[in-house]
């Protein structure tokens, strides 16, 4: 029991976003001819357990803010709910997550040395972005950048790398979606946890700008990830096969539907999923995108 209350401690309904991540950055790569699987799964490791770190300490923190005991739980929000259920200790739960983040770094250091150093400079943001988004970031203002880069642009983009021992153009182009996604998967879920949020000091959007112009923001970077696929295509930055990620264009008019009409929360919660469905599948049906490319 105590084992699965670990394994439901990593949320690993949202580790689906490190699959399709690392799946996207080496598709890019297997497209521009390189293509090792051994180093494919280890940097998948590595960036699951680096996503693992990110989700456990941001739970011990939201604990030890006072934040989760002021939320209510949804399926997108509101943590995993063992610390205040007195499931976990919040000590063991910190170490936890620091563990995942150290026995990452050894494989980061191994592809530094494999692929080139070029790769330290994306490690190193990474890492900030891991260790300092809760206990800092979220106190700055406009924190959703951090999870876009760190775990959204960076991840594609690393991946790439370690298979080519090189940054492009069109691979850097292709990384945005990725980001501007993530941002807004942390975006819309921050707006049922605002009051809480704000109570223990947190900067988010719907915070600093409020929800809806926070709703705006995050229905023109919605529309902006498919404007920007297009335009790259357009522009040959993106093979056109890659277009099939507009296929997802119907979850994120729900979305952004939702999104606008905040304040209903029977619009919200159908809302948060699509964005999760927009997040996982335009990802994934770029990364499709890339292999059909690379086929034909």
């Amino acid at each position: 029991m105590k084992l699965k209350v670990w394994f439901l401690e990593t949320r690993p309904q949202f580790l689906l976003l490190s699959v399709v991540l690392a799946f996207l950055g080496t598709s890019m790569a297997w497209y521009d001819g390189a293509f090792h699987l051994g180093y494919a799964l280890l940097a998948f490791l590595g960036l699951l357990l680096c996503h693992i770190s990110v989700n456990v300490l941001n739970d011990y923190y939201d604990y030890k803010s006072g934040i989760d005991l002021k939320t209510r739980r949804t399926p997108f929000s509101g943590g995993s709910g063992f610390l205040p259920a007195a499931s976990l200790q919040p000590r063991h739960v910190f170490w936890f997550g620091l563990a995942c983040f150290l026995l990452a770094v050894p494989i980061g250091i191994y592809f530094v040395l494999v692929s080139g150093w070029l790769l330290l400079p994306l490690l190193l943001v990474a890492a900030v972005c891991i260790l300092l988004y809760t206990p800092l970031l979220t106190r700055l203002g406009w924190p959703e950048w951090s999870p876009g880069v760190g775990l959204g642009a960076l991840p594609v983009l690393g991946a790439y790398f370690i298979q080519t021992g090189e940054y492009t153009i069109p691979a850097i182009v292709a990384s945005i979606p990725s980001g501007i996604l993530v941002h807004n998967l942390l975006l819309l879920n921050e707006f049922p946890d605002t009051e809480a949020d704000k109570e223990a000091g947190r900067k988010t959007l719907p915070i600093t700008m409020g929800k809806r112009r926070a709703s705006i923001v995050y229905s023109a970077l919605t529309g902006a990830v498919y404007v920007w696929i297009f335009g790259a295509v357009q522009a040959k930055l993106m093979p056109a096969f890659c277009l099939i990620a507009l296929l997802t264009l119907p979850f994120a008019i729900k979305a952004i539907q939702g999104a606008l009409n905040y304040q209903d929360e029977s619009k919200l919660m159908p809302a948060m999923a699509n964005n999760v469905l927009v997040i996982l599948l335009t990802q994934l049906l770029l990364g499709i995108g890339y292999l059909i490319a690379g086929i034909f």
